[in-house]
């Protein structure tokens, strides 16, 4: 995808998905301070600026914290119990989501783990591509 044709994607979750939908991490970056923002959003809470960019990150990052769900909302029952947690990347940026390949009890905070793209879309509206994290390959 092409400089310009990634900017003309707008700063939403929505924008977020559609490049997860192509196997990107993708996150909006202010121009005017540098602060990045995961999720996206259209307007830099540092400074205000609105001249935002989009910049691919890294897939790896270490597990801050998790809990497993056994008691999971009627579309994720099937999944249950599943272990979700929060992981910071490389840049200190920080993503939350399940976690899938490596069994509960194995699991333990400051591992590295990397986000992985299921081309699976969620069966409710909106239909939004899923990631997950998994042990690095």
């Amino acid at each position: 995808m092409e400089e310009d044709e990634k900017n003309e994607v707008p700063f939403t979750i929505e924008g977020f998905y559609k490049f997860l939908s192509e196997k990107k991490l993708m996150t909006a970056q202010c121009r005017e301070c540098g602060a990045m923002f995961l999720p996206p959003r259209p307007v830099c809470t540092s400074c205000l600026s609105k001249d935002l960019m989009w910049v691919q990150l890294g897939t790896r990052g270490k597990l801050v914290t998790y809990t497993v769900i056994y008691v999971a909302p009627p579309q994720f029952q099937h999944l249950a119990p599943y272990a979700y947690g929060i992981i910071e990347l490389e840049n200190g940026l920080r993503l939350s989501g399940m976690i899938r390949n490596v069994e509960h009890e194995k699991i333990k905070i400051g591992m590295e783990l990397e986000v992985a793209f299921d081309s699976t879309a969620t069966e409710d509206w909106p239909k939004w591509p899923r990631y997950y994290f998994k042990p690095p390959s």
